[in-house]
Formats: C-alpha cells, structure tokens, sequence
C-alpha cells in the first residue's frame, strides 16, 4: 500500500528516527550536512549515518546498509548519486521505511535520461509503498519534530508553514524570515515533486495544528486541478499566500530546467486564484509581511481603517492603503473632538489619519488613542507605530518586566505596552504597528509580540498586512 500524503508527512516531518544514506565525515558535502544540521539543532530521535565504507560519521556509528541498522526507522535521507537511488529505495522498503527525502539532483530537470531515472525511482517507489520528497531538494525543517536538514541553525518556532519549489531560493527567504522574527512551523524544499506535490503538502498543512497559515513559493505544478480542489478546501481553514513564479516566457524556461515544471498560463492561473480566495503576492517576501499577520491577529469585518502616526506616516499610508482598496473612513464630529483633546496643543485637529506632529508622548497616551479607534464599529483595524520605548532615549538600557521597583517612567511605558498589545485580543480587531527605531530588545516589540502584534519596517508593509487581513475576511465570510 502507498500511504496517503496525510499519514507519509506525519512521519517524514515528525520522524523518530532518520537514517541517511551517503552520510559523509567530509565537510560540505551533502551527506555531512544530513547529519551535521540535525545534530546541532536539537533533533532528539537516532541518527543513522549509512556509508558502506565507515564505522563513525560525526561521532555516532555508521552502518554499511539500512538493513544493517539494528533499530527502526522512520525516514531515510538520500544523498547519493542519482542512478544508485531505485535500488536503495527497495533496501528502504525492506526496512519498512514509509518516507524519504531525496536531496539528490540530476534528474527529470536534466533532461530525457533524467526523466527515465526519475520514473524508475517512483516506480519503485509506488510498488514499494514509499513516498517521496523531491528529488533535486534541499530538504525540511520542521520545529514540532525538532528537525532541521536545510537550516544550519534552527530558525524560530512559529504557525507559518512555507511550501518551496526551489531549494536555494526558498532556504534564503526563510532566513531572511527568521532574522526578522518571523517563525517558521514547518519548510519543504519539494524540488522536482516526482511524488509528493505541492497539492499534497497543503492537504496536510490545512489539517496541522501547529500551522496557522500557509505560504508558497511555486513555479509549476504536476496536477495542477488537484492543487486547485485541495486549496478550495484548505482556505475555509487557514489562509494561504502564494508567490507564482514563472510567469514571463523567459521564466517559465527556467522553471523547466530547474525543477521540471510547467508552469502554465498566468492569466487562468490568476483567475482561478481570485475564484478560490488565495492571496496572491508580486514579490517573493511579501509572503512573510503578510503571513505574519494573518498568524496572529483577529480577522477583521471590513476594511475601514484607521492611521495614527506623524506626518508623512500618516500620508504615505494613506496612499499605501488607497492602493490596495483599503478605506480610511472621516472620523464623526464627537470622535475627533474626543481625540483632538488627547493630542499636543500644536497638533492639527484629528481625522483619520491621526497626526501627533512630532510630540513626545507616551505609550500609554497611544493606547489611548488606539482604544479609541477600536470602539467605533465604522473601524475594523488600526496602523499605528510602535509604542514610544524608554530604551529610545537610553540604548544601553535594559528593562526587566518582572522586577518591581521601576522608576515611575519605566513602570509607566510598561504598563501603557502591555495595554497596547491587549488591545487586539480585547476588541477582535487587527492592530498592525511600524518600527521607526531599530532597538535591541525593544521591551515594546517583545510586548507586542506577545499579543500578536506584527512590526513592521514601512508603511507599505503595514498596508499589505492589513490588506492581507481584510481579503482573507472576505474570503471566509463568502464561504
């Protein structure tokens, strides 16, 4: 029997144990990083290293064949060449392993004798009941199994899972991701899809619970209207963002080469995209900017939206929301009068956006004013930026939250933080805020992580959250 997708990526993505086949002493080679990565980050279940011509690799026991190994395993990691690969599938049965992830390149993205290879792999593999990541990947990572074959350091443990066609690409946007903050659930690097594809990775990410929003990097599929079925019913349980590569005539070229897709018309492919409700992105980061906020904020009724900011803050997101459908409503007399009353003397009367013309003020000033937005039922989510920290004005100073003898001025920005960030959890409406300082260990961004406040770098970015928000609202309402 072949295992479903759902029970195989159970196993592959929390294994209890990995063999990896072509495990090598030699530093940069794939059969050394296998087992290099998951040694230093974390992973807790036995690592086999199989290499017919070692005793020890890394310091655990090498095995001449998985057969030789004396305990059970769960997945099998294959770095060796590409013609050796059918018959080490067929060792791999025999040890009753389900899964295994094929780093090796060189085939249905080669060429006609690569196609034929990559045939004789899955024919094996279907008549041996084992399923198949790649092959021409880079591997997984997966924080609920500890596991990580393509990070050499672990990246932080988050609810976005991201799906990646190309290996190098997707491995470089991830941590790129992590060093911003954003955490990763899961990653698959799921190279040429000879098995396993991109539709078979959502269909088990929609039903994870360690996900809450799915994001993809995609250049072709092998089953396209199953990809699109599958992704009809996974968007009424989580949101799923999508960066479409190939589009360009050029580019679909490429995708041939690299990873052996088609990629197919971009004109239907948009089409039906917009029919299902998968929010597409035009840039390949934008996948980030916007899961992060769809993995930690209310959803909100509409998409009325209410700045508070300075100056050009306020202008440059006015438009960044304009662009993308977002309305500002006019703030009702009794309203702006109530705010005007919170602002500086020297500040214009309050609209929307809300202007505090370059005053100092302080966080618990801000919350107020948030609060405010968020009680008016014409509002259903709020830019603003980052609460005034007092390390803004000392670098070196470092605050412990949990002491109690905090000067008064400390006590108070702690206080007006944490009723900032409990602000979305009290109203059920997004609060998206913008960084203007780059703080290390910024108590105010710990703060609003703590209450699934996204921080962003620009007003566009903020914008696209926001948007992200409202469209995935939309889509569940209509479903």
């Amino acid at each position: 029997m072949h295992p479903s997708p759902p029970d195989a990526l159970e196993a592959i993505f929390n294994p209890t144990s990995i063999a990896v086949i072509g495990a090598s002493d030699t530093f940069g080679k794939w059969g050394h990083r296998m087992v290099d990565r998951p040694l230093k980050t974390g992973y807790q279940g036995p690592i086999y290293p199989i290499n017919p011509h070692k005793k020890e690799i890394l310091g655990l026991a090498a095995y001449p064949s998985v057969g030789d190994v004396p305990g059970h395993i769960d997945l099998a990691v294959i770095t060796t060449p590409t013609a050796t690969v059918p018959d080490l599938l067929k060792g791999c049965a025999a040890k009753g392993i389900k899964g295994a992830v094929v780093i090796t390149a060189g085939f249905a993205e080669t060429g006609e004798a690569g196609r034929r290879l990559e045939n004789e792999m899955m024919a094996v593999a279907r008549g041996e009941g084992i399923r198949i990541v790649g092959p021409n990947c880079m591997g997984i990572f997966s924080a609920s199994g500890r596991l990580s074959l393509c990070f050499p350091e672990a990246p932080k443990s988050g609810s976005i899972s991201f799906v990646s066609q190309s290996g190098t690409f997707g491995v470089s946007i991830a941590q790129e991701a992590a060093a911003q903050g954003y955490g990763l659930s899961k990653f698959v690097s799921i190279g040429n899809q000879a098995d396993l594809g991109v539709a078979d990775y959502v269909e088990y990410l929609a039903d994870d619970p360690e996900t809450h929003v799915i994001a993809l990097y995609v250049e072709g599929f092998k089953d396209g209207e199953r990809f699109f079925q599958v992704a009809r019913r996974a968007i009424r349980k989580k949101p799923i963002v999508i960066y479409k590569a190939g589009r360009s005539e050029a580019a679909e070229r490429a995708a041939l080469s690299h990873t052996a897709s088609v990629a197919g018309s971009s004109i239907v492919f948009d089409n039906i995209c917009r029919q299902i409700g998968l929010l597409q992105v035009r840039e390949s980061f934008h996948l980030f900017e916007m899961a992060q906020a769809l993995a930690g904020l209310p959803l909100p009724n509409g998409n009325r939206v209410a700045i508070l900011g300075s100056g050009g803050q306020g202008v440059v997101g006015t438009d960044a929301c304009a662009a993308l459908g977002l309305e500002l409503p006019r703030l009702d007399p009794e309203t702006a009068a109530r705010l005007s009353a919170l602002l500086p003397s020297h500040a214009p009367p309050a609209r929307n956006p809300v202007d505090f013309a370059g005053a100092t003020r302080t966080a618990m000033q801000e919350a107020e004013i948030i609060e405010q937005f968020l009680r008016l039922d014409y509002i259903d989510g709020v830019i603003s930026n980052v609460p005034v920290s007092p390390q803004l004005f000392d670098s070196h100073l470092v605050v412990d939250r949990s002491a109690t003898d905090h000067p008064p001025h400390i006590q108070a920005s702690i206080d007006g933080g944490a009723r900032y960030a409990a602000l979305p959890g009290k109203y059920g409406k997004p609060v998206i805020c913008l960084r203007f300082a780059n703080l290390e260990n910024d108590i105010m961004e710990e703060m609003l992580g703590e209450g699934g406040i996204p921080v962003y770098s620009s007003p566009e970015q903020c914008a696209r959250a926001m948007y992200a928000l409202a469209h995935y609202s939309q889509v569940r309402r209509k479903k």
